[in-house]
């Protein structure tokens, strides 16, 4: 290896220069590190709100790097064959990046290391995504774990490294590579008006993430709790959009909790056990990589969901017009933020997977399309956890009933008035920016009535239980 040659540091979702065992790794090689970005097929085939997310992170991590006297360099291809380039023109010997657990990443990025390899490249992976790699968590017979509380038992007492802070400094070439202009990926097109209206509610970058767990470990931590489940306050973290970039490492996240919960704060350890539940999401990605395209159970492949998305019921799902105001206010958030309640989700995905009888994939894809915080494993447990076809003890027996689940979590209607316009006569200003956000082509006006709903709630819950009886589960 030519002695003080360049490092290239292939970013993925590691969008952050704190507690970065890559890019700690790339600098400590000696000679140049060359950060990169490579709008792959990956990034090609990101959902509208996902990619315009995305963009921001990549516009601050440019900003942060340029700060530190370094650069994020751009560029739109193959990853290999732009690796390779990019090897060419700057003479690396080595390449560093960060882990990813789904199917379509572990398989890029094997062919990428062992091409790298075969041609003399040193090729690095690390671990800065999860707490757990998923291999290293096994059942006592030397399984995966199908269950969520026994894996949380598990780890919850394993050590996690401290994070590391991010590196002094970050070595430049004497001449960088050419780069890409951002503005001309054109990351938010498919966003078309909806940004303007999204971009106030995003929480953009490491520093901004790590302020946003400061204040959440100093404060809401202490009810979490109880405060998680009510989707009018701020109880929760909010940090699933972070994460999901890599511009906060969930291994600071964790410590933090612990803190809080060595300080008193009982709550945190609930806090911790969501932690894991992103855990579990990328231990079944990993080992059941089908969970991100098929049912988890399979023997739900037969079950007689509804598979056109164009039906008027399921086109007022995702309009948020189904006349069952907690379903519909979740929505609404969702097009207003980018983001929706955690209690939110699990309303939506069962109403449109057992009142509707939906097929999740129709669901997953819609998220998919529209959160920001988009994540590929925790999106497709989440939906196949609601829908009963997913790793759950008690799959299809949980039907969640919007309005009981309304006047326990939100009794005094306090989100359905944030997020709902429709029938009142002094609506608040979240409740009109949904009207903002939604394409011109839905042709829908505050002044609309409230719709009556699609389907009555006893009435789906019957249709579902006679559907799940048919079946021998």
């Amino acid at each position: 290896m030519t002695q003080n040659a360049p490092t290239i540091l292939w970013l993925r979702r590691d969008l952050r220069l704190d507690d970065h065992p890559a890019l700690r790794a790339a600098c400590a090689e000696g000679g140049p590190a060359i950060p990169v970005f490579i709008h792959d097929e990956g990034v090609a085939g990101l959902g509208a709100a996902p990619a315009w997310r995305l963009g921001l992170s990549l516009a601050d991590l440019s900003e942060t790097l340029a700060s530190k006297g370094s650069r994020l360099i751009l560029r739109k291809g193959d990853a290999l064959t732009t690796l390779l380039e990019l090897i060419a023109e700057t003479g690396a010997r080595s390449v560093h990046w960060s882990r990813l657990y789904d199917p379509q990443s572990i398989e890029r990025d094997r062919a990428v290391k062992a091409a790298l390899k075969e041609r003399g490249i040193t090729a690095h992976s690390h671990n800065a995504h999860l707490l757990f790699e998923p291999w290293t968590v096994e059942t006592q017979q030397g399984g995966f774990y199908k269950v969520y509380t026994p894996l949380w038992r598990a780890v919850k007492d394993r050590e996690v490294p401290e994070p590391e802070a991010a590196p002094p400094r970050i070595p430049a070439p004497d001449a960088w590579p050419a780069s890409d202009d951002l503005a001309d990926w054109a990351l938010g097109t498919a966003m078309h008006r909806g940004a303007d209206v999204v971009r106030p509610h995003q929480c953009v970058g490491e520093t901004a993430a790590q302020a946003r767990l400061e204040a959440f470990v100093g404060g809401a931590i202490r009810d979490y709790g109880t405060g998680r489940d009510l989707p009018a306050t701020a109880g929760t973290s909010n940090l699933s959009e972070n994460l999901t970039h890599g511009e906060i490492s969930v291994r600071r996240c964790w410590h933090a909790g612990l803190r809080a919960l060595h300080d008193g704060a009982d709550d945190a350890e609930t806090w911790l056990k969501e932690l894991v539940w992103r855990e579990f999401a990328y231990h079944l990605t990993y080992h059941t990589p089908r969970i991100t395209t098929r049912n988890w159970r399979e023997e739900w492949d037969a079950f007689p969901w509804n598979e056109d998305s164009a039906r008027p019921e399921v086109v007022a799902w995702k309009q948020g017009r189904t006349g069952v105001p907690f379903v519909d206010a979740a929505m609404r958030e969702m097009y207003v933020t980018g983001r929706m309640h955690n209690r939110g989700r699990m309303i939506v995905a069962s109403y449109l997977t057992k009142h509707l009888m939906t097929h999740w994939k129709i669901g997953h894809d819609w998220f998919t399309d529209c959160l920001t915080d988009w994540d590929p494993a925790s999106n497709a447990l989440g939906w196949q956890w609601a829908a009963g076809c997913g790793p759950d003890a008690t799959p299809y027996f949980r039907i969640f009933n919007p309005e009981t689940q309304l006047r326990k979590f939100d009794p005094g209607h306090d989100y359905i008035h944030r997020w709902i316009a429709e029938g009142t006569d002094a609506p608040s200003a979240t409740a009109l920016s949904y009207f903002d956000a939604i394409p011109h082509a839905w042709g829908l006006s505050p002044r609309d009535a409230y719709p009556d709903p699609v389907v009555g709630l006893q009435e789906g819950r019957k249709r579902a239980l006679a559907a799940y009886e048919t079946r021998d589960f």
